[in-house]
């Protein structure tokens, strides 16, 4: 039986009397794809906040890897092995890309708070630097102010400093939200590259992002989790269908 690389048991938030995560039970395998879809205030974000360490947990538990992580310091959460992007761009605009990913290394190599090391000297972390630069395909843009990309490139980026951690378990929030047919395509395969033999968790509202990406979905309506199963089984499940994906849209061959 695969492991678990994420284990939700009946986890719940709430803001004050409004109730926005109402028992989720999910479990990510690792290695694998995972989407969560649904409709706007579903509390996808919140779930993802919940994870992540960023909300605490009104009830529940959230296991990382078998270990408990219910409440614990976003940062420390990290170090075990998660991290994600925002849904809203989260990057340094006054620095270079190349200083972006660098600094998203630094504590991954082992450079904690020292103030005797020179990052320009760091010819290893440097090194890993451009690697994760050409990944993302933004090696020629090494040396420009994050401030001035594009929006795609932008995303791009977040998507490397998301992963220069090195963490195991990658979350990110609507990667291609705003992006043009063209750019949604390029993100894709990006996604497909950096996450290759990691495990992945991932909010979307372009299905076909969602189909072309995942292994599983899960489908969260009103805060609990309405279905989970393959792509297909999820299309073609008339409850999911009535309370989101909407039938006259769906093709299904059962």
């Amino acid at each position: 039986m695969a492991q678990a690389a994420l284990k939700l048991d009946n986890v719940k938030k709430s803001f004050g009397d409004s109730q926005i995560i109402n028992g989720v039970d999910l479990e990510v395998v690792k290695g694998e794809r995972h989407a969560i879809i649904g409709p706007n205030g579903a509390g996808k974000s919140t779930l993802f906040h919940l994870i992540s360490g960023l909300y605490e947990v009104t009830g529940g538990t959230i296991a990382l890897n078998g270990s408990n992580i219910t409440n614990m310091a976003p940062h420390k959460i990290n170090r075990l092995g998660l991290a994600r992007s925002f849904q809203i761009t989260n990057i340094f605009p006054n620095m270079t890309v190349f200083q972006n990913v660098r600094c998203a290394l630094l504590w991954n190599k082992g450079y904690k708070y020292s103030i005797w090391h020179l990052c320009d000297r760091l010819k290893k972390v440097n090194l890993r630097t451009e690697e994760i630069l050409e990944k993302i395909n933004l090696a020629p843009l090494a040396k420009e102010k994050a401030a001035v990309l594009t929006y795609a490139d932008q995303r791009a980026l977040e998507i490397g400093i998301t992963i220069a951690c090195g963490a195991d378990i990658i979350m990110l929030d609507e990667p291609t939200a705003g992006m043009s047919n063209k750019e949604t395509a390029k993100a894709v395969e990006l996604i497909k590259s950096v996450t290759e033999g990691k495990t992945l968790l991932i909010v979307e509202h372009d299905m076909g992002v969602v189909f072309d990406l995942a292994d599983r979905i899960s489908v969260l309506v009103y805060g609990k989790i309405l279905a989970t199963g393959t792509p297909d089984a999820v299309r073609c499940d008339p409850k999911v269908q009535e309370a989101y994906l909407g039938k006259e849209t769906v093709e299904c061959s059962v």
